[in-house]
């Protein structure tokens, strides 16, 4: 019993590994065809080989798990709603893409992760030799249950962290494109100041933006869809006031100050949130952790003198 544990542990971690890595793989560069890549670096070597060399080359996920990924992806689409899809295709978007993976992929992963823990499970369940159907579906539906919730947990921690780090940025970003407008740079300029001088998520969506209003898309329009990318309500009134003072013909570097005074409140105003969140979030811990052993630490010497005391009475 202990190796088919072991051996039904492996594959569990093996399913989880596969998902993790499906997702991670737009971290390193993922968006990029390998194939087309593994090619260009053999014609830069000058090595002569086949392309079926190439591709064998290649790794194993790159070769096998990927495409069958897409394939499961291609699949699920015709089948899942057209409404699911937009809305995981709009978390997506809110995550700032972190993935080389489309929405129709991104829900199937979901659900073949949910089946093989179910699976998993079931096979435990048959193997142990449980009677009790509750039991049984307990562990099947929780099996599921979790494997369907993982990537989605995943997604919602991305977007937290892509919003929380646009907020924390963007005071010092506003400041500089407020010194740089005042320089006298244009408002675009500017924007290339700030994508330049940081990498953080602020700054791609600046770089975003410019190459939008480089290909031809009005500034007003590309400004709005930075704002509907990002989701944060900060970032939709800096767009707004942009707009309103291109509209008016107000000074553009007031109102970017003004903004920029904004901004920084509001990160004041979120720290102190935080902070006041802080002694509820500590309460768990200190009820599952630390009283405890405190209660240990101080009551059992008194139990010791108890029992001892019982005992010698008894005697």
């Amino acid at each position: 019993m202990t190796i088919i544990y072991v051996l039904g542990g492996l594959v569990l971690i093996g399913a989880i590994a596969v998902v993790v890595v499906s997702l991670r793989r737009g971290e390193q560069g993922g968006d990029d065809d390998p194939l087309q890549a593994r090619l260009a670096e053999f014609i830069q070597r000058g090595d002569v080989t086949s392309l079926e060399e190439i591709e064998l080359s290649q790794p194993f996920a790159e070769r096998v798990l990927y495409p069958i990924i897409r394939r499961v992806g291609e699949i699920s689409a015709r089948f899942t709603p057209q409404k699911a899809i937009q809305n995981t295709a709009r978390r997506l978007e809110l995550a700032g893409n972190p993935w080389p993976i489309d929405a129709p992929t991104f829900l199937a992963l979901r659900f073949v992760l949910g089946v093989v823990l179910a699976g998993f499970l079931l096979a435990i369940v048959l193997i142990t030799r449980q009677q009790n159907p509750s039991t049984i579906f307990l562990y099947i539906g929780g099996g599921g249950f979790f494997g369907f919730f993982v990537p989605h947990l995943m997604l919602s921690s991305r977007i937290t962290a892509r919003q929380m780090e646009i907020r924390k940025a963007m005071p010092d970003s506003l400041d500089l494109l407020t010194i740089c407008v005042e320089a006298g740079l244009g408002f675009e300029a500017a924007m290339s100041k700030v994508a330049e001088k940081w990498d953080n998520q602020l700054a791609l969506a600046f770089a975003r933006t410019l190459k939008e209003i480089q290909l031809g898309k009005v500034r007003r329009d590309a400004l709005k869809d930075m704002s509907d990318r990002l989701g944060i309500p900060e970032m939709t009134s800096f767009t707004a006031a942009i707009i309103q003072s291109e509209q008016l013909g107000v000074s553009l570097a007031k109102v970017l100050r003004i903004q920029a005074d904004q901004m920084r409140v509001k990160r004041r105003q979120l720290a102190e949130e935080q902070a006041h969140k802080a002694p509820i979030k500590m309460i768990i811990p200190m009820a599952l952790l630390i009283f405890p052993s405190i209660l240990i630490i101080i009551l059992l010497p008194a139990v010791f003198q108890i029992m001892e005391s019982l005992g010698g009475a008894n005697i």
